[in-house]
């Protein structure tokens, strides 16, 4: 009998003051601070968008993880995937999981995505006034799988074939790429681990194509939205701004123009509904892929020069979580996964937890696809 499917959403553990963040963005900051000051930028905008049934919270707060667990819960989701900030031994919002996995609470499946990009102001990992950098030529492997075990021999800590799950958003960050996996494998195994199931987030700067990430060493690859996968379709007029994103920095730098392009408020409209489309209609790739849906994704109240990929109709996400979901039934045992991206993501108008305006309708898509599988 095949296992059921895993739907499994990335968490970003960034809602509690941290010192870093009080130096760069003012004291107490957290991403609350932008997600209550967004405006609407277009007819129709969803902005801001600001959270119902959990509110504001505090992630130092363990009651307010157990209400985010218990509430993925209800809704058939089976993880969560922590972003993992880790430069050199020195963590950045760290403190929510390593309560997590302190205190056992909650009681809920988890696994964890290395977010191995340079921390900078831009918010979007370029290398423009670089806060912290990941410095790879004095990376520390027995340092970092040191710190990882502790995670990987958790119980609640998803595994594939008895192997323990890691992702790297940005693959073709890391400099020999190839060395840098076996020797990742090999040390993991010195902690009594058979092995590793890695997986490459084909993250918005990864350039790493599906049979590269196979060729070098990785089990599988997940989908990522934002991503460079597309051209993404886009309403009205402006360009698929993630494509020349590079290139534009690389522009406006040269230009002196990053203080000023910064202040527009521009925002290019991308069309949620044909962009699914083309997710869907991707033909099942010969390299294991998992695919990921979005709820919708708008990153306005971070950046005044942004992206908007708006959805508030429930069946549209509907459609392209159903057809996730089809895409993986006759992948083996643990490998049964679908990702959504996110659960807590509001800055970036990409949450699965409850908000003023939809509650919790995309929460009862998941519960209602997965029932019918059932």
């Amino acid at each position: 009998m095949k296992n059921k499917i895993k739907i499994i959403t990335f968490y970003l553990p960034q809602y509690h003051p941290i010192p870093e963040n009080d130096k760069w963005w003012g004291k107490g900051f957290t991403d609350w601070r932008n997600v209550v000051k967004s405006k609407p930028r277009y007819v129709g905008h969803y902005q801001p968008q600001l959270p119902a049934d959990l509110g504001f919270y505090d992630l130092r707060n363990e009651e307010t993880r157990i209400a985010q667990a218990e509430l993925a819960k209800e809704y058939d989701i089976n993880a969560f995937c922590y972003y993992h900030y880790w430069f050199n031994g020195k963590m950045l919002l760290e403190k929510p999981f390593n309560e997590v996995l302190k205190s056992g609470k909650p009681n809920f499946p988890f696994c964890l995505c290395w977010a191995n990009e340079n921390w900078s102001r831009r918010w979007d990992g370029l290398d423009s006034e670089i806060l912290i950098k990941q410095d790879f030529d004095n990376y520390n492997l027995d340092e970092h799988i040191s710190w990882l075990n502790k995670a990987f021999i958790d119980d609640r800590y998803i595994k594939v074939n008895n192997n323990p799950i890691f992702l790297i958003y940005n693959a073709s960050g890391i400099p020999n790429l190839e060395r840098f996996i076996k020797q990742f494998r090999d040390k993991l195994k010195s902690f009594d681990f058979k092995d590793v199931y890695l997986c490459s987030v084909k993250s918005i700067h990864n350039r790493l194509k599906d049979s590269e990430a196979i060729n070098v060493g990785f089990n599988a690859v997940v989908e990522f939205i934002p991503g460079s996968e597309f051209i993404y379709p886009r309403k009205l007029f402006g360009l698929p701004k993630y494509y020349f994103y590079k290139l534009f920095n690389i522009f406006i730098e040269a230009t002196k123009l990053d203080k000023w392009i910064n202040t527009l408020p521009l925002t290019i409209i991308h069309d949620y509904k044909k962009l699914s489309s083309l997710y869907m209609k991707k033909t099942v790739s010969k390299v294991k892929t998992f695919p990921v849906v979005i709820p919708s994704w708008d990153n306005s109240s971070r950046k005044k020069n942004s992206a908007s990929i708006q959805n508030n109709d429930p069946e549209l996400f509907r459609n392209w979580l159903t057809n996730a979901v089809q895409k993986v039934q006759d992948y083996e045992n643990d490998e049964r996964i679908v990702f959504l991206n996110a659960w807590n993501e509001w800055a970036e108008g990409c949450h699965l937890e409850p908000d003023l305006k939809n509650g919790k309708k995309f929460l009862e898509v998941i519960k209602n696809v997965i029932n019918n599988l059932n």
